[in-house]
Formats: structure tokens, sequence, C-alpha cells
């Protein structure tokens, strides 16, 4: 493992010994303790003697996203005790629930606007983040967020909904868009396990057609006009990278009937079974002359075009795709 992975799972453990030995000098029940503490200094041995993260088994790296979620652990996914693996899809089965929960309705439409969105976890649980929150200002707009955490998993599930309660307290403070993507991405930095960044577009649509559009580090957004696409490009760096973040927000107002379209790269940067990459030109050409369909045919369109170009390969990522549309 790279030094600062070992750095940072060793402060972990220590952390863990530290509060272990705590509650064992207030406890009677000693012996489940005693284990605990015993389980973590076997841990630390392993890390000074370089085989922390080496399944005991097959003697292969086991999941960094085991590790984040428990360091003591010994064994990779395929090697498991019985015990651990009902355990496993249990957390599974109850992250999963609770991020379906977070989802807004897959179709909806509000003061001029429609949007649909397709989600589509590679496994039980998705590291990408997409919500829709009313804003209770003066033109009854809304905010939307399309977002992307490094890594995979239940410890980037996680961060997705930490982030659905981050920019949900955010807005309820009425900030300026760039504003929100700043604050979001300092309160993200500050709380989060320092290996997980957040590639995101955020923004507002509102009366008029306005739609002020905050790009961290994500795929551009697709503007879809009646017979062109242009790109809106990033203007700042991943949230979870620094704390002072600088982002701004680009202002488009769009006619009646056009849309943008926000995706994840598990879109344009899925692989065939001869390893090409389908790529923004394809997502492109998906888009071309198709604004009047609407947002899920168009969102559908995306998906089509992907199924024909992948034929039987599978996907190797999380895959969010957004469409917003002016209606009025």
């Amino acid at each position: 493992m790279p030094a600062i992975t070992d750095a940072f799972f060793r402060e972990q453990l220590l952390d863990r010994r530290q509060r272990l030995t705590s509650a064992a000098a207030r406890s009677r029940e000693q012996t489940r303790l005693t284990e605990l503490l015993s389980e973590v200094d076997a841990a630390l041995a392993r890390m000074d003697e370089g085989t922390y993260g080496i399944c005991e088994v097959c003697h292969d790296t086991v999941e960094a996203s085991r590790l984040l979620a428990n360091p003591l652990a010994r064994y990779c996914l395929d090697h498991l005790t019985a015990a651990e693996r009902s355990a496993l899809e249990r957390d599974l089965e109850l992250a999963a629930s609770l991020q379906r929960g977070l989802l807004p309705r897959p179709e909806t439409s509000h003061n001029g606007w429609h949007i649909s969105y397709a989600y589509r976890p590679l496994g039980a649980v998705s590291g990408d983040y997409c919500d829709l929150v009313k804003d209770e200002g003066s033109d009854a707009g809304f905010f939307f967020f399309v977002g992307d955490v490094s890594g995979k998993g239940v410890p980037a599930s996680m961060l997705t909904a930490q982030l659905h309660a981050i920019f949900r307290s955010l807005v309820a403070r009425q900030l300026a868009v760039a504003q929100l993507v700043q604050q979001a991405g300092r309160i993200f930095c500050e709380s989060s396990l320092s290996p997980y960044f957040v590639t995101l577009v955020g923004g507002r649509a509102g009366a008029g057609g306005l739609l002020e559009v905050s790009n961290a580090g994500h795929c551009p957004p697709l503007l879809v006009g009646a017979n062109e696409v242009t790109r809106v490009e990033p203007s700042g760096v991943p949230l979870g990278m620094s704390t002072d973040g600088d982002y701004r927000a680009e202002q488009l107002t769009l006619n009646p009937g056009e849309v943008v379209v926000i995706y994840t790269d598990g879109l344009s940067e899925a692989r065939n079974s001869r390893d090409e990459e389908y790529g923004e030109a394809r997502v492109i050409e998906s888009l071309i002359g198709r604004a009047q369909l609407g947002t899920r045919s168009l969102v559908q369109a995306c998906l089509d075009s992907l199924a024909k170009f992948l034929a039987n390969a599978p996907l190797a990522d999380d895959l969010t795709i957004m469409a917003i549309q002016r209606t009025v």
C-alpha cells in the first residue's frame, strides 16, 4: 500500500486502540474488549511486518473499501467466513435501501421545467450522487446535483449520503450557486476520509429559462439545442481536494425546448469488449437533434446508444444521466 494509506490506517487503528483502552478501564465486561484490543494489536503488528491489507488465505490484496469499513479485516471478499459474508450481505441490503430512499422521483415537473434521470449502480450501492431540491426563493426554482465519489461500494455510498445532507442543509441558507458548491467542498473536505474526493455539477434552474451551473471537475454538462450540442466547461477542482477551492457559476438562458444533460463518467468512460471507450463524442452524437423527444426519451436514447456500443460487455462503473428541459 502507498505510504499515505499506511499512515491513514495506522491512525485509525491507534485511535481505535485508545478508545478500547478507555472503555476497558470503565467496564466490568473485559473479555470482548480484551479480544478487540488483541485484534487491533495484531493489525498494527501486521502493518509493522508489511503484511497489513494482505488476505491470509490467498495472499492477494484486501479490497480498500473493506479496510475503510473495517480496518481489522484479514480476508478479501473471496475468502470471508460464512458469518462475515452474511453480515456483509445484510449491510449491503441496508445501505442499498437507505440510498434508494434518498433519491428524488425519477421524473419531475416544476415551474416551467421537466427533469428525468437514470441511476444505475454497478452493484448493490452506488458512488454516484443525484438530487433535486426545491428552492423556497422568490422565483420558485430548484437546485440540481449530479456527482461521482471516487471509489466504489459501501464507503462511497455513505459519502453520497453525506453529500445529500450537506447540500440540503446549505440550500436552506439561500446561497448563490458558486458559494453553495464552495461551502459544500469545504465541509466535505474537513469531514471526510482523506482518500476520497467528489467530482460534481451543481446548479439552479429558475424563472425565464435561467440556469446557473457550477462544475467541480466533473464531465462537462451538455446543452442540447434544436440542431447542436455545446459543452459547459468545468470551473473548479473536485470537492475534497482543498478547503479553499474557488468555484464560479456559468449562467445560461435556455429557450423553450432546450435541454441540459448531466452525466457521470460511467457513461463516457464505458468500454466495450474491444477495449474501446464510449467517449464524449458518442454521448453528443446520441443527443444531437433529439431535444424535442423530451427528457425521459432523451435519457433513454443515451442508454440505448450505450447498450448498442457495449453489445455484451458489462458496465464497469456506476452510471447516472440527468436531463433538465425548459418547457415554457
